[in-house]
């Protein structure tokens, strides 16, 4: 059975840090293009940040670029999302996703989903 697993969510003061973790079960995640999301109550799933199969590519939101920094450890069927300098509009529900296709890194390009992990930025 194909599994994801998001884990790192907290609660966290503006301009702290969080990292984020991905594990895949089941499968290898070498093949896949790894995606981060995030839906915040009332709004829709917004892509953060995506990284190709061997982590040489990746790309951001602009509003997490030069805060955010996904990384991959294919050894481990990991992906990581490190977090800083986090502010309120952080807060949402992020997801992990797996997808097959090359350069994947849209919503709809993204097969195999997490359950989500909250991360919630509050003073």
């Amino acid at each position: 059975q194909l599994q994801l697993v998001e884990s790192g969510g907290d609660l966290v003061q503006p301009g702290g840090s969080l990292r984020l973790s991905c594990a895949a079960s089941g499968f290898t995640l070498d093949y896949y293009a790894i995606g981060w999301f995030r839906q915040a109550p009332g709004k829709e799933r917004e892509g953060v940040s995506c990284i190709s199969r061997s982590g040489s590519v990746t790309k951001y939101a602009g509003s997490v670029k030069g805060r955010f920094t996904i990384s991959r450890v294919n050894a481990k069927n990991t992906v990581y999302l490190q977090m800083n300098s986090l502010k309120p509009e952080d807060t949402a529900v992020y997801y992990c996703a797996a997808s097959g296709r090359l350069g994947a890194c849209a919503v709809y390009e993204y097969d195999y989903w997490g359950q989500g992990t909250q991360v919630t930025v509050s003073s």
